[in-house]
């Protein structure tokens, strides 16, 4: 019997511990990607739709009054009742009139939320385009003086006779518009002492400018000016005679083909806008002022829209 070995029972436990836990993780993932889904769902909703949709959306999914009465015609399932008290086989057409008044007063203030929105929209788009508007024809405008004077200048350089008078010319942008003035100077007059007809040398300057204002559609402003010194007893007046002298300006540049509705008007100043205040009797005081105003061209008369 001593060769008898002992019997050795060996026992094996499986572990649990790495196992997969069965499938409910599935069942919490498929939940979360769902929820995901629907959350991401929403938020390309709330992106694309408009004010007026979502105020719709949220009137469709608000909770309706119902009334509190355990009555057929008034429950929840809008049955009906065999009673008095209650409106046989009306259950929902009495919810419906009770909500009707309540869903016509919701449609009307949207209506009008959205009349407003649209409105005020509109007048900001209107305010918007007319800035830009105005904007852009302020530099188109800009431009076309700086043209003008540029033209004018080249002109009076590039002719022999115009560049010795280019000296009584002076060109600058005022709020007005674009002026050019003819100058006097000392022993160099436009005009001959008291005439009212400008001598050679003006009626030469007038029609080089008349050929720049015939290329822009701006009225055109004319004003004459002398000098502060009394006229002599028994002669013209100052207040005339500079009125005279730019009615005869006026007469040339329309002979030169400016037109007869592009004059806004003529003036005389006499000596009341001196262009050396300090010294109002020089002889720079006396000129001509040619204005290309800064406003919207006219229609001519026979001008058919």
């Amino acid at each position: 019997m001593a060769s008898e070995q002992p019997i050795v029972i060996k026992k094996i436990k499986k572990g649990g511990g790495h196992g997969h836990h069965g499938g409910a993780w599935k069942v919490a993932y498929a939940d979360f990607v769902t929820a995901m889904m629907a959350f991401f769902l929403l938020m390309w909703l709330i992106n694309t739709t408009t004010p007026e949709q979502k105020r719709g959306i949220a009137d469709y999914f608000a909770p309706a009054s119902v009334s509190p009465s355990n009555s057929g015609s008034g429950s929840i399932l809008s049955g009906t009742t065999i009673s008095n008290e209650g409106d046989q086989g009306r259950g929902s057409s009495a919810v419906i009139e009770r909500l009707a008044p309540q869903s016509q007063e919701v449609s009307q203030s949207n209506q009008q939320t959205v009349a407003a929105d649209t409105e005020n929209q509109s007048s900001t788009n209107q305010d918007v385009s007319e800035d830009a508007l105005a904007n852009a024809l302020a530099r188109r405008e800009s431009a076309q003086f700086a043209s003008a004077s540029m033209s004018l200048r080249q002109a009076l350089q590039s002719m022999p006779e115009l560049a010795e008078l280019s000296r009584h010319v002076m060109i600058d942008e005022t709020p007005e518009g674009l002026r050019i003035q003819l100058v006097d100077e000392e022993g160099r007059s436009m005009f001959e002492p008291g005439s009212t007809q400008p001598n050679e040398r003006a009626i030469v300057l007038l029609r080089a400018i008349g050929e720049v204002l015939n290329r822009l559609p701006n009225r055109v402003s004319i004003s004459g000016h002398t000098d502060a010194a009394p006229a002599p007893r028994g002669t013209t007046s100052n207040w005339e005679l500079s009125a005279q002298r730019a009615n005869a300006a006026r007469e040339i540049l329309e002979q030169d083909g400016l037109s007869d509705f592009r004059i806004a008007e003529v003036t005389g100043k006499s000596g009341s806008e001196p262009l050396f205040p300090d010294d109002p009797y020089l002889p720079g005081n006396r000129r001509l002022s040619i204005v290309l105003l800064r406003e919207a061209p006219v229609l001519p008369p026979n001008h058919s829209l």
